[in-house]
């Protein structure tokens, strides 16, 4: 027989008794906080000791064999803060992981001490998965202190405009980490420009019997709404985006008053919102509205929605991880390119089995910096690492990148999300 996973707190709490890992300690004598060093893998001054707790849960809960297994920081990094994130008697009181100077989390025990343990050890333990609770952890440690890398000379040659210091993903003798860098601060990621909450907007489309009707892109990013032409509830949350009265584009009256009965049980709207990683979406009024995720031009047909907009909770319809996972595959011409439209049919079942232009409302929406990340690796030949794309984010000037660069700028991503 095998040996038994151990559980991650009182494994974690044995560790922190013993003080032989960098770094990890109580701090006070009631055993109630605790610190766990959070070094950035692109930092100067990053070493094998900085991720050694990381290292140890992994090697402890068989996910890492050493001299077997390829190391993996971003896995056991993102494992580990998922473990402790799921359990309820633990919270994250303080994130410092942004410190210049000593890069680090610190947790507590809610209501209780290390030694209290019968809920710790009923407390199972999952493989890694993340869960909606690391979300807004997620958004912190993505777009804090964002600042884009310094401008190439003007005049200089576009293949010669890359960053001084873009990421190079090095293997150390150890540990799968980033090698340093020769100043004394780690590289901004100008990806994070694209993604940040300040600047998130979608572009919205409706079609009403496949005709186009609306088109309009919002910065919101505290969310939208879609309503009809009552306006909805405007003391909720969300932009609102009001659909058109069907009357203006459609000469069949059957049809309009159709159009229009659906517009009208929206109610309150329909919902959608990033939280983290995640969006999320959520019905605040009768009308029933499915979803899936297809291509920009065309909805998924021929097959079931990937789900139904649940009212009165929220539900995920897009997980920004895998996509970006899957856009470095596809960057590498191992994978198709990921998809991020959303579509919506509002009122009606999904169109399963008939044209989608017979449906009487639907609603396309496109996270514009989903968009405009897989432009980039379009624009530097997908799987070609000999070209260049230029990268504009706002109002800045443009950044030209290798291939190569923006993978690794991606990967970074990767890691400073936690997927």
């Amino acid at each position: 027989m095998g040996t038994q996973k151990p559980r991650i707190l009182p494994w974690l709490v044995s560790q922190l008794n013993r003080g032989h890992l960098e770094g990890v300690a109580w701090l006070d004598p009631n055993h109630r906080r605790f610190r766990i060093p959070w070094k950035h893998g692109l930092r100067q001054d990053a070493q094998q000791e900085d991720f050694s707790i990381f290292q140890a849960w992994a090697e402890a809960s068989g996910a890492y064999t050493p001299g077997r297994d390829t190391p993996d920081l971003p896995t056991w990094k993102r494992n580990f803060r998922s473990a402790l994130n799921r359990k309820e008697v633990l919270r994250l009181a303080e994130d410092r992981s942004k410190d210049p100077h000593d890069p680090h989390k610190v947790y507590e025990f809610v209501n209780q001490g290390a030694g209290d343990f019968p809920e710790l050890e009923n407390s199972p333990d999952t493989d890694g998965r993340c869960s909606t609770s690391d979300t807004q952890e997620d958004l912190e440690e993505l777009l804090n202190d964002m600042v884009l890398d310094p401008l190439p000379v003007e005049g200089a040659s576009c293949l010669a405009a890359a960053p001084e210091y873009a990421p190079q993903h090095l293997q150390s003798p150890n540990l799968d980490i980033l090698a340093p860098h020769p100043n004394s601060e780690p590289p901004e990621n100008p990806l994070r420009l694209l993604v940040s909450e300040e600047d998130w907007e979608f572009e919205v489309t409706a079609f009403y019997r496949g005709r186009q009707v609306f088109q309009q892109t919002v910065f919101c990013p505290k969310g939208l709404r879609l309503v009809g032409s009552d306006g909805g509830d405007r003391t909720l949350p969300g932009q609102l985006i009001t659909l058109p009265d069907p009357g203006e584009f459609l000469r069949d009256r059957g049809v309009k008053d159709f159009v229009s009965r659906v517009l009208r049980s929206l109610g309150g709207g329909l919902a959608l919102w990033r939280a983290g990683q995640w969006l999320y979406t959520q019905r605040l009024g009768p009308c029933h509205a499915y979803w899936a995720v297809g291509e920009e031009f065309l909805p998924d047909i021929g097959r079931k929605p990937d789900g139904e907009v649940p009212k009165d909770m929220e539900g995920g319809v897009f997980n920004l991880g895998p996509f970006v996972t899957d856009l470095i595959a596809f960057i590498e011409g191992s994978g198709r390119s990921p998809r991020y439209t959303l579509w919506f049919c509002m009122g009606e079942m999904w169109p399963q089995d008939q044209p989608w232009t017979k449906k009487l409302v639907m609603v396309k929406v496109i996270p514009t910096c989903l968009r405009a990340l897989l432009e980039l690796a379009r624009a530097g030949g997908a799987s070609s690492l000999e070209n260049t794309v230029d990268l504009h984010i706002s109002n800045s000037h443009p950044l030209s990148l290798t291939s190569e660069q923006y993978k690794a700028y991606l990967q970074d991503l990767v890691e400073n999300m936690d997927f």
